[in-house]
Parts: structure tokens; C-alpha cells; sequence
């Protein structure tokens, strides 16, 4: 078996980087608008929410099934434009299109017909960003194979992932959610289409200049050799790669995280405005924060991994994130919180979000560059590189979950008698209550698991090194047999 060698890389240009990063700009906007489907749905277009919640939940987990055949087809992809860049180029304008349709559901349209409308823009969404993410994401491991530049890689991706949100909050509790009719501005009916456009357009635009941005860097990718493989060659390596014990540690991991975030997405829209009784604005004050804690997370999470480790440090990160996520729900049960949409309360949930999302961005930094480093490993025993299968294969199990737990949300608020179209003034507060006592321990309980199982990952640095060193060996010895091959016979010997 032979194995491809992997050259040294000289240090990415910051040019390069910034667009590299960029391009996560849509899809941290695009988090921003699946955020809000089901309370549009089910309070500004009267659909039942479990109803809703289901056809979000199978959208999860047709995508999840979709990511795989887009990182395999990519992986294996022999085109002018390198392995990754057509499907990138590819994914703008569909996935632009979906999400402006999203919530500009055609006028007159319900019931069944307005729900199959939803699952359809919802899954298109989803399919045609992955259409972009898996083959960006792989990009990771051929851009940086040092151990410590993929951190630092990733820090870029996951700061403009940020601002991607950022940007899109502050469109929806800035200027298009304002407060109507006596109405928080997330009753602004109106307001959701023109956003959903602007929403659009700027992820039209981030995935065209990343993509252009690093169109340069192809000719220098690892462009793997053209050779026919027989179906049960390419199940083997199929089979190998999903096996990988580092990779399947990682899955697990995210596979109980998918859950907790298929769940609270759903339910942190009702939160904030139900047992928080927070404005629009006030909701965008909060969600900004995140943006403050991304500017030490990006400088931290390459320093701090290259000091003591991914591993360690990853794991410490996420049990921080784990008591700041968890705190403002369980001080609000033991009746510790200010009012609800108080200044105090305001500035309590704004500290607390802030520190959440820095110590998890943070966390997560380190996690895909830990993804990253199992590329190497994999290609020892397959002798392949399949970085988009990897990545697609890390967020299979993640996303099938986040798309089971995504129908639970609506069946929730089914269960605790919340009404379609309620004020948050006249609902009821032990109904939101009761909702957070059965969140709560649900979540921490799936946070405390997922990130234990990050203990079992097994690469470190001097792994990682002994990988690149036996593929480079592995390399060279298959270049001086080729050449061995092809000298000319001696006619003396």
C-alpha cells in the first residue's frame, strides 16, 4: 500500500486566512435564521409547534445522510478547480435562495401545504450550506498540516462564524424585529422577510469572496492520484475511516452535544421571551455579547493548546462552558434571579452568555483541529486522504441527533400547555417553569457526557508528528521504487 507524502507548508498568508474565514460568515447567519423557524412558524403562522418541531427534526437528518456523500464525492473529485472548490462555488445561490424563501412562505398559503413548504426550504437550506461546510471544513487539513496552524486555522473560521451571527442579530433585533403594535419585535410579523433577504444575500456574498479568496491555494492542495477503485476497495475505506477509534470518541462526543443543541435551539427563542420577558433588543444585546468573548477565544485557544495540549485544555474548556450555560436557568429555579427583564437580569444573562461562548468557541476551536489531526492516521491505514468524509462522518451521528432531539422542542410546549400566538404578559409563569425544570437537567446531564468522552481521544502532538514523519518515509520510498522502476536495463549487467 502506498501512501501519499505530505509536504511542509510555509505559514498561510493572513490574506489567505481572513478568507478562509469568511466564508463561515453564512453559516453563522444561517444559525441565526434556523433559530427562529419554529416560533416563526408556529406563533407568526399559526402551524402547532410539535407539528413544526417534526418537519425541523427530519430536515436534521436528511442533511446528515446528505453530509457524508458530499465529503466522499468531494474527497475523490479530480477537476481544473482542485477537490473542494466546485462544490463550494456551487452552494452559493442555491443555499442564498433558500433561506430568503424561508420565511417568505407564499401568501395564502397553510396548513399542510405552508408545513410542506417549511420542510422543503428548510432542508434545501441545510443540504446546499453542507454543500459548502464539508468541503470547506476539509480544507483545514490541507491548508495547515502543522499540529498547531490547524488550531490557529480554525480560530478564523470559528471568529467569522461569530460575526456571521452577529451580523444577523443585530439585522433581526436592530432593524427589521422592531417592537409593533405594542408587540416585542419578535411579533413584527413583517419584519422577517426583508430580513431573511439581507440574511441572504450576505451568504451569497461571504461563500463567493472565501471561495475566490483561497482559489489560489489549489494548485498547492494534495491532489491525490487518479485510480479506479472497485466498489468493495472503496466500502473498505469507507468502513475504516468511520471506525477510526479517535474519530469515533469525537462522534460520540458530539453525538450527546447534537442532542443538547437540537433541543435548546428550539427552546432558547421561548425562553427569552416567555420566562425571561426580554425585548428584542435586549435579546440582541445578549446575543452580541458572544462577539466580545469571540476576540480573546480566537487568541487564546492556539496559545493555550500549543502550552498544555488539545486534549486537556479542550476538556477543561467545555466543563467551564457547562457551569456558565447552566447557571442562569438554575438560579431562576431557586428563585435567585432580578425580574424578569430587568436591567440586572439584562447584564447577568449578558455576562453569562458572554463567558459561555467564549469558553465554548473556544473549546470548539480545539475539538476540529483535533478532527483535523486524525486525517494523518487515517491515511496510515487506508492510504488515502479523506478529509471530507472525516469531517461529514464527525457531524453524521451529531446532526441525527440534533435532528431527533429538534422535534422534542414542540412536543415540550405541547406537553406544558404554552398557547399558539400567547402574550408574553398574559402566559402563565409556572408554565415556563415547569419547561425549565424538565430542560435543565436534561442538558447538563447530556453536556457532563459528551464532554467526558473527549477523555478517551488519543493523538497528541508527538502522535501526530510520528504520523506526518511515517507518511513523508512511506512517500519517499514509493518515489524511489517508481524511479527504480522506470531506469533503463543496463545491457552489461
Amino acid at each position: 500500500m502506498s501512501v501519499s507524502g505530505t509536504t511542509a507548508r510555509a505559514d498561510l498568508r493572513l490574506g489567505t486566512k481572513l478568507a478562509y474565514g469568511v466564508g463561515s460568515i453564512a453559516y453563522g447567519a444561517k444559525l441565526q435564521v434556523l433559530g427562529v423557524l419554529l416560533f416563526f412558524y408556529n406563533q407568526m403562522m399559526g402551524l402547532p409547534a410539535h407539528l413544526v418541531s417534526t418537519v425541523l427534526s427530519a430536515a436534521i437528518i436528511i442533511d446528515a445522510v446528505w453530509d457524508p456523500l458530499v465529503g466522499q464525492v468531494s474527497d475523490n473529485a479530480h477537476t481544473p478547480w482542485g477537490r473542494r472548490h466546485p462544490f463550494m462555488y456551487a452552494s452559493a445561490l442555491p443555499v442564498a435562495l433558500c433561506v430568503v424563501f424561508m420565511l417568505n412562505p407564499p401568501a395564502g398559503l397553510s396548513g399542510t401545504g405552508l408545513l410542506v413548504f417549511a420542510a422543503t426550504m428548510a432542508i434545501g437550506a441545510r443540504m446546499m450550506i453542507s454543500l459548502y461546510e464539508i468541503p470547506n471544513s476539509a480544507l483545514v487539513a490541507e491548508l495547515a498540516p502543522d499540529y498547531d496552524r490547524r488550531t490557529s486555522l480554525m480560530s478564523w473560521r470559528y471568529f467569522f462564524q461569530t460575526v456571521g451571527q452577529a451580523i444577523a442579530i443585530s439585522l433581526s433585533s436592530f432593524v427589521f424585529l422592531r417592537p409593533h403594535d405594542g408587540l416585542p419585535g419578535q411579533f413584527n410579523k413583517a419584519g422577517y422577510g426583508p430580513f431573511a433577504l439581507t440574511v441572504g444575500v450576505i451568504m451569497f456574498a461571504s461563500i463567493i469572496v472565501s471561495s475566490l479568496g483561497t482559489h489560489g491555494q489549489i494548485k498547492t492542495l494534495r491532489a491525490p492520484a487518479r485510480r479506479k477503485s472497485t466498489f468493495k476497495e472503496i466500502a473498505r475505506g469507507f468502513l475504516l475511516t468511520i471506525s477510526n477509534r479517535n474519530l469515533v470518541v469525537l462522534s460520540i462526543a458530539g453525538m450527546l452535544f447534537g442532542f443538547m443543541v437540537g433541543l435548546s435551539g428550539g427552546l432558547t427563542f421561548y425562553f427569552n421571551t416567555y420566562l425571561w420577558g426580554l425585548s428584542t433588543a435586549q435579546i440582541g444585546t445578549i446575543a452580541l455579547s458572544a462577539l466580545v468573548g469571540a476576540v480573546p477565544a480566537v487568541i487564546l485557544a492556539p496559545l493555550l493548546s500549543r502550552r498544555f495540549g488539545k486534549k486537556p485544555v479542550c476538556v477543561s474548556l467545555f466543563f467551564c462552558s457547562i457551569v456558565a450555560v447552566t447557571a442562569p436557568i438554575a438560579c431562576k429555579l431557586a428563585g435567585i434571579m432580578p425580574p424578569s427583564g430587568s436591567r440586572e437580569l439584562v447584564v447577568l444573562l449578558l455576562v453569562a452568555h458572554m463567558t459561555t461562548s467564549a469558553f465554548s468557541m473556544m473549546g470548539f476551536i480545539i475539538v476540529s483541529s483535533m478532527i483535523a489531526d486524525i486525517v494523518e492516521e487515517i491515511e496510515l491505514t487506508t492510504g488515502q486522504r479523506s478529509e471530507g468524509l472525516l469531517f461529514a462522518a464527525d457531524t453524521f451521528l451529531q446532526k441525527v441527533t440534533t435532528g431527533v432531539a429538534a422535534g422534542l422542542p414542540g412536543w415540550l410546549l405541547l406537553r406544558v400547555g404554552l398557547p399558539v400566538g400567547a402574550h408574553p404578559k398574559t402566559v402563565d409563569p409556572s408554565i415556563m417553569i415547569h419547561l425549565a425544570q424538565l430542560y435543565l437537567p436534561t442538558v447538563t446531564v447530556l453536556m457532563l457526557c459528551s464532554t467526558t468522552c473527549i477523555l478517551f481521544y488519543r493523538i497528541d502532538r508527538q502522535q501526530h508528528e510520528s504520523n506526518l514523519r511515517r507518511i513523508a518515509d512511506a512517500a519517499a520510498l514509493a518515489e524511489t521504487v517508481e524511479e527504480a522502476l522506470h531506469q533503463p536495463l543496463d545491457p552489461a549487467a
